[in-house]
Order: C-alpha cells, then structure tokens, then sequence
C-alpha cells in the first residue's frame, strides 16, 4: 500500500482489498473515536487495543512507512527514467485487481452491471480531467484533504491524483517547504474528518450492499487503468510549486516506431498480473 501510493494514479485502497485486507482495514478506521476511549476508561488498555484492532494497525502502517521511506527514491528514478516498464508492472497489477475484485461478487444481476459500468464511466471521467487552480481558502483545503483521503481508501484512484486535479497540490506542498501550520493543520483535520466519515459509510454499504458496492468498485479499477496506460504522448507540462504536472494522453504501443521496450513492458505486465493472484493464495492461506 505504501509502494503504490507512491505512484500518482495508483490507489493504495486497490492494493488493501486484493491483499485480502480491506474490509478488516476499513472496519478498523471505523472503531477510532469516543467510544473507543470509553472503553479504555472502563475496561482499560486491552480492550481498547482490541477494539482498535491494534496490532493489525501497527504493523500496516509500519509496512507503508517502512516502503514509503525505502522506495521513495527508487519509485521516482523509475518513473523519470523508465515509465513505460513502471506504469506496464502497475497496468498489468490493477487490471488483475479487476478481475479479483469481481469474483468476490456472489451473483452478477442487471443492477450490479449498471454500477459497474457506471462506476468505470465516473472513474474514466476523472482520470481525464485536467488540473485546476486552488482557491486557496482553508474551507477548500479542508474540503481537499477530506476527498484526497476518501480517494486514498477508494480502489481505483489515489489521494495525490485527487489533490493534482482539485488544485490543492501546489498549496500542500508549498505549506511542507515553508511549514505553513495553519494550511496543514487544515488539511490533517479535514483528512481525519473524511477518514473517519467515509470510513463508516464503507462499512456500512459492505454490511447491507455488498454484492453493489464491490460492482461499483470494480467500475472504480477498471476506469483508473485510463491513467496507468504505459504509452502516452506528452501534450503540456504545468509546473506546479516544485513539482511539474505532465498532461497527456493515452496512444498505441505500435506508435513508437521499433520501441525496444516492448517486449519488456508486456513481461512486466504478465508479471504485475499474476502477482494479485499470488497475494490472492497467500492472503487465503493466511
């Protein structure tokens, strides 16, 4: 989760539910809050670490933080100097999470092929969008950081991607450099408040609409491989603080005349295929 969070456009929620961890994750998100410290006042500090499902907690975070500080730098010289092999492994690993994710449906009906389709269309829509300007004002970023975060635990698209397109990108990593607390502070308030918001609604569509909400997210994945596409052609290059936000669009292998790397990209794409289904056994074993 850490490693594809890491990659704008790659969501880390996608990574959770193939792994086999998702609804664990999202129920525990859902047991922070008051009543979590009323257990601790009167059952003390076991139950509570219970029912925070502690130890579950720790070790995923420790995993993402473990991957964000040791690949970071990987990650970024293979993205700035090897897309076309990065973005084929992650194209082959998200289209298997599709497939993954629509055999944990019990049984397709009409209604569910309609959200499905309907949630690819949506996904495919905001992949496309092009940045926006921020309006800079801290109801905004907070409203920013509460749709980045739902983002982040939504399959299909990631946080960052949100804030690119929102406009709020720029802002965040201009308030990082310069230590603006009041910006971040904003912006870590209104991520808990969409964590544990959104949190709650996941959890309950899962418990009463199952079979619905796994359609929807399988629509989710499948609309986001418009942004992974290996070959793209560059249209425009925006700088945004000191980051440079390409704009692109999606074109043929067969376009990049005797591209050497084709073979490559299509062996790295079996390869992130087959991983989900390798993370599927390992996670049924467990």
């Amino acid at each position: 989760m850490g490693i594809a969070e890491l990659v704008p456009g790659v969501s880390a929620g996608t990574i959770a539910f193939v792994s086999g961890i998702y609804e664990e994750f999202i129920s525990s998100i859902n047991n922070i809050g008051l009543k979590s410290l009323q257990v601790w006042k009167k059952e003390g500090f076991s139950s509570f670490w219970k029912r925070l499902n502690g130890n579950f907690m720790i070790a995923l975070l420790a995993g993402m933080a473990l991957a964000v500080l040791s690949f970071t730098k990987l990650i970024r010289w293979l993205l700035e100097n090897e897309p076309i092999l990065i973005w084929s492994f992650f194209f082959g690993l998200v289209t298997a999470s599709v497939v993954f994710v629509a055999k944990a449906i019990d049984r397709w009906k009409l209604i569910h092929v309609l959200l499905f389709l309907l949630g690819a269309l949506l996904a495919y829509y905001i992949t496309g969008l092009p940045p926006s300007q921020s309006s800079g004002s801290l109801a905004f970023l907070f409203l920013s950081g509460a749709l980045a975060i739902c983002a982040t635990i939504l399959p299909g698209i990631s946080g960052s991607f949100v804030l690119v397109l929102l406009g709020a990108y720029k802002t965040l990593i201009d308030a990082l450099d310069e230590k603006d607390f009041k910006i971040l502070l904003t912006m870590a308030l209104g991520i808990l408040f969409g964590i544990l918001g959104f949190s709650k609604i996941l959890k309950w569509m899962f418990q009463n609409y199952r079979n619905i909400t796994l359609a929807v997210l399988t629509g989710f994945i499948l609309g986001s491989l418009n942004k992974i596409w290996p070959w793209k052609r560059v249209l425009q290059t925006k700088t945004i603080g000191k980051k440079s936000i390409v704009i692109d669009e999606n074109v043929s292998p067969f376009s990049f005349d005797g591209d050497p790397q084709l073979i490559s990209a299509l062996i790295l794409a079996v390869i992130g295929f087959s991983l989900i289904f390798i993370l599927e056994k390992a996670a049924s074993k467990k």
